[in-house]
């Protein structure tokens, strides 16, 4: 067994902790299948030989459900955690220590032959469904969220998410201690500004409270409210409007309701 062989085999032990024992992995793992059928493809692509690096990528596909095209270039220690549905387009570039998790698409966005499909760099860990599309270059130590749509440039020491993916986290900031593996636990910024709408709604409701009690009109506020604003919401969505415990809101935020 080579010593590249070797290396990518205890790369997949060190991030994986499912991972067994040396021959476990190199026969149960088709991420390491993949990327092994994908030297000789690359090689005979490099020498422009027809057909047969196309032809060694179907093979892989077929066997591993990873589809990489012979022109990608792919450095050492690349993990293809599960990999299924996984897409690698032809002008891709992928550095080292880099982890990829099922359904993710590094495609390209142009019909020309040109440099149309992502750059990643270095310590990279693309969350499962991500689709990194374009000529665009994801920098050093990120980590792009489970089905984000990344379309511009991402800053090394990032984490973006979203759709499409905005950053999240910049410049060494680690969102789940030191783990980065541990994409699940990526921040919410939807859901940041969600709660400061419900603390500004309560704050307002509060100084309404007030303002009634002071110019004696809460009864006309009920009246307001009873008359106008409710069947109004009736009209519009059917029903009235649910009051929300903070139980449900909190369910709501954390992706129940969305």
């Amino acid at each position: 067994m080579s010593i590249w062989i070797c290396n990518e085999i205890k790369n997949i032990q060190k991030k994986d902790p499912a991972a067994g024992m040396w021959f476990e992995v190199l026969l149960c793992y088709p991420g390491l299948h993949a990327i092994i059928l994908h030297k000789p493809a690359h090689f005979f692509y490099k020498l422009k030989v027809p057909v047969i690096p196309r032809l060694i990528s179907h093979i892989s596909r077929w066997i591993t459900g990873i589809e990489i095209h012979p022109g990608a270039k792919i450095s050492d220690r690349v993990f293809i955690d599960h990999g299924k549905g996984v897409v690698i387009g032809e002008t891709t570039e992928i550095g080292t220590d880099v982890v990829i998790y099922q359904g993710v698409t590094l495609g390209g966005t142009s019909t020309k032959k040109v440099k149309r499909h992502p750059t990643l760099g270095s310590n990279i860990v693309v969350g499962c469904g991500a689709k990194i599309l374009g000529n665009i270059i994801i920098g050093d130590n990120c980590q792009i969220g489970a089905n984000s749509v990344v379309i511009k440039d991402v800053p090394q020491n990032s984490t973006v998410i979203g759709i499409p993916a905005r950053i999240a986290v910049h410049e060494g900031r680690k969102v789940s201690g030191h783990d980065p593996l541990n994409h699940n636990l990526l921040p919410d910024p939807e859901a940041d500004a969600i709660k400061c709408l419900l603390v500004k709604i309560k704050e307002l409701e509060n100084a309404i409270k007030v303002l009634s009690q002071e110019t004696n009109t809460v009864d006309k506020v009920g009246q307001v409210l009873d008359q106008q604003l409710l069947p109004q919401l009736l009209n519009e969505y059917g029903t009235a409007p649910k009051k929300d415990s903070p139980e449900n809101l909190d369910d709501y935020i954390h992706g129940l309701g969305i």
